[in-house]
Order: structure tokens, then C-alpha cells, then sequence
């Protein structure tokens, strides 16, 4: 297969290429273990994204809420800009990596219960909003506190407590005036709005 892509030029879906991460052994260790968290958050019946990321040759026929591929991008962001904390404190280990993201959603998910997978009439579990999410948790990995509390704890009550503000902005995450509310020049500008937003919320 390899040799008919090569010698035709097939572009490959982005999609295809994650999965392809965790066989290969020519990829990076950090793109391997972020594929693998990925994964993770979609098979685990204790995800809160449990087939509600868009992956080709997924059997749910569920409503997907983002791409796997932009999933992947922004957990990679995270493993490699901490990727010496997940050594030290999740001894590189994916699955450890993914309790660590689960139970930050899962925090989310209980202090944003009312709008959480309401993507007919909200827009926080879009995907615009997903991957700003992603990159709240990327900020607060250096939380000492925070990471202290739920590593003691291992439960996402440390992550809901932090999050609590984020229900004053339920409103905000309207779909009815949403890109009106955060407007820009397109999805790049517009997470790094929403990040700002979330991230304004809770640390001021």
C-alpha cells in the first residue's frame, strides 16, 4: 500500500495518519502517545467525548463533534510543550496522560451540564470550542495547585472547581450570535478567542 501511495502521490486523510502513529515506527514518540490519548477518548465508556470525535471507519453512528485529526493536533501542542512534566508525573504513560485530560472534561462537563452536547442550539461542544478547551488545560498543567489537588485526588473535582466562572458565560456560547460574539477572520483567530475568553474567566 505504502508503495502505491508513494509512486501516485495519493493524499492521505489526516485521519488516516493518526492512526497510523501509533504502528509506525519512524514517527515521533510524542506523535505515537498523542494518537494513543486520542484513542483513548474515544473508546473509553468514561470519556466524555466517547464517539464524538469524527474518525474514518468509526462504527458509532453517534453525532461527532470534531475531527480526530483536531483533536490530535492540539494534544500534540500539549505532549510536546510539556513533555517533561508527563515524564516526571505520568511516567509518559498514555493512559495516565488520558485520565488527566478525561477528568478535565469531565470538570467542564459538570459545571457546563446545561449547554454540553447541545450543539443544536449551543456551541461549546463544536469544535471551535473543543480545541479552545484543549488548550485551557495546556495553561493550566503549570498549575501546581490545581495538578497538586488532582493528583491527591484523582477525580475531576479540582478541574470543576477551578471552572465554576465558566457558567456566567453560558450565554456567550449561544449558536444564535456566537460568531458575532467572538468575531474573526476565520476558526484560527476565533479559538484563540474563545481560549482567551475561558482562560479570562478563571484567572482574570
Amino acid at each position: 500500500m505504502f508503495v502505491i501511495i508513494n509512486s501516485t502521490h495519493t493524499r492521505i486523510n489526516r485521519s488516516h495518519l493518526v492512526d497510523l502513529y501509533e504502528k509506525v515506527s519512524w514517527e515521533s514518540p510524542e506523535k505515537k502517545f498523542a494518537a494513543k490519548v486520542v484513542n483513548l477518548l474515544y473508546s473509553e465508556s468514561d470519556s466524555p467525548l466517547q464517539y464524538k470525535i469524527n474518525r474514518l471507519g468509526g462504527r458509532s453512528k453517534q453525532e461527532k463533534w470534531i475531527l480526530q485529526s483536531e483533536v490530535f493536533n492540539e494534544l500534540l501542542k500539549v505532549v510536546t510543550a510539556h513533555k517533561r512534566w508527563i515524564e516526571s508525573h505520568l511516567d509518559m504513560k498514555a493512559d495516565r496522560c488520558y485520565a488527566l485530560v478525561r477528568d478535565y472534561l469531565k470538570g467542564v462537563k459538570d459545571v457546563m451540564g446545561e449547554i454540553w452536547g447541545q450543539n443544536e442550539r449551543y456551541m461549546f461542544t463544536r469544535d471551535v470550542s473543543l480545541k479552545a478547551l484543549i488548550r485551557v488545560l495546556d495553561d493550566l498543567i503549570v498549575d501546581r495547585k490545581l495538578i497538586s489537588a488532582w493528583e491527591e485526588q484523582r477525580s475531576h473535582q479540582p478541574f470543576a472547581e477551578l471552572v465554576k466562572p465558566w457558567a456566567t458565560l453560558v450565554k456567550d456560547f449561544r449558536a444564535d450570535g456566537f460568531y458575532e460574539r467572538f468575531p474573526a477572520k476565520g476558526q484560527l483567530e476565533r479559538v484563540r478567542k474563545i481560549h482567551q475568553r475561558l482562560l479570562d474567566a478563571i484567572v482574570g
